[in-house]
């Protein structure tokens, strides 16, 4: 495959994840379904998100198969996100990017 084309594919691919996992909240709520499954409301407090957008946002990485939704059957209902088999794979993507946000943050703080 010539470098041409691989880069092509390689640009797809990330364009396909950012699509996917993009945006200020995504990754930061499945960084938090990671240590296991939350409520609606729980959810919202530790990532500090509006209900709206909230709702928005699970809704699409429901429909990417990241993040599963389960109505309990309380009073008043409840409803419960957490993270699905499949989006174990962000596992590694999340780890490099705590690693590298780290680094960043002692970086830009010693320079001040």
């Amino acid at each position: 495959m010539q470098k041409t084309e691989a880069c092509k594919i390689s640009k797809l691919a990330i364009r396909d994840t950012l699509d996917v996992v993009g945006g200020k909240w995504k990754l930061v709520l499945t960084s938090i379904l990671i240590d296991g499954p939350r409520t609606f409301n729980t959810l919202a407090k530790e990532a500090g998100i509006s209900p709206r957008i909230l709702s928005k946002e699970l809704q699409e990485l429901e429909m990417n198969g990241l993040v599963s939704r389960t109505v309990c059957d309380t009073k008043p209902v409840t409803v419960r996100y957490a993270m699905t088999p499949y989006s174990e794979t962000l596992k590694e993507v999340l780890e490099a990017m705590n690693k590298w946000g780290q680094n960043h943050r002692l970086k830009i703080l010693k320079q001040k």
